[in-house]
């Protein structure tokens, strides 16, 4: 028996990364998976797969629509669509803000608001963002993604306070920095910029996308049926605090 038996999900960003992962999980839980993605997924065999560009009003309503009215109910939605982007502000083009922006953040409001409608009639629903660890705290050259990832934390707590009367649920992953496409086309390997990135995880590696849908399992499951306006972060310790190799200096490693 599955922790998600019966359960139908929805995922964003599911061709790749986070959203494939989580896609794989949920399945192999027991849920009826959906998915959309800019991309074609390699891999979609048995699950409904739909082309959709999350900032589309009203494709991603008519999908939403369209899984509750084939199965009856919307259970859980994971928001991993996202991409990358940033630097220091006079670097910046307003287009470039507002694409991170758009895509990030209005493209998660849209994805919650297109399921609201089928949870709030069934009043249940498990909403999971996926936000970032640069979303609770700055980072160099982090500006537009930090900021949309900031919006992502805070738009899912009002909505934890917003629709749980309604017995539905909503919390924040936030990821450290985990081994997806997304990552390898932003680092070059053996850079001293991504040996730096990966001595700030207190468990020193970038960490993996099947590690964030172990989070995302729990958050939809029954298990975290009293977990809500959370954000969790999900990072080997990247957010623990400051690390310097003293430890080590000190011979305590």
């Amino acid at each position: 028996m599955g922790r998600l038996d019966g359960k139908v999900a929805h995922v964003t960003g599911a061709a790749s990364g986070i959203g494939e992962a989580c896609v794989q999980r949920f399945a192999a839980e027991g849920a009826i998976v959906y998915g959309t993605d800019i991309a074609e997924p390699t891999d979609f065999a048995g699950h409904d797969f739909s082309s959709l560009d999350v900032t589309d009003e009203a494709a991603q309503m008519a999908q939403g629509a369209r899984i509750a009215e084939k199965q009856g109910r919307v259970d859980i939605v994971v928001t991993a669509a996202g991409i990358a982007a940033g630097g220091p502000i006079h670097t910046l083009s307003v287009a470039d803000w507002q694409r991170c922006q758009d895509i990030n953040l209005t493209g998660t409001m849209v994805s919650i608001k297109a399921v609201l409608p089928a949870m709030l009639a069934q009043r249940s629903g498990s909403i999971i963002t996926v936000a970032s660890v640069e979303g609770l705290e700055g980072c160099e050259g982090g500006s537009t993604y930090n900021a949309s990832k900031g919006g992502v934390v805070l738009l899912t707590k009002n909505v934890a306070c917003d629709y749980g009367p309604s017995g539905i649920r909503a919390n924040a992953i936030c990821p450290g920095f985990i081994d997806t496409p997304m990552l390898r086309d932003t680092l070059v390997d053996g850079s001293d910029f991504k040996n730096a990135i990966i001595g700030q995880h207190k468990l020193r590696r970038f960490g993996e996308s099947h590690e964030i849908a172990s989070a995302a399992l729990f958050l939809g499951s029954d298990d975290a049926s009293f977990v809500t306006g959370v954000a969790l972060p999900v990072d080997g310790g990247y957010n623990a605090g400051h690390a310097y190799g003293l430890g080590e200096a000190f011979g305590q490693m």
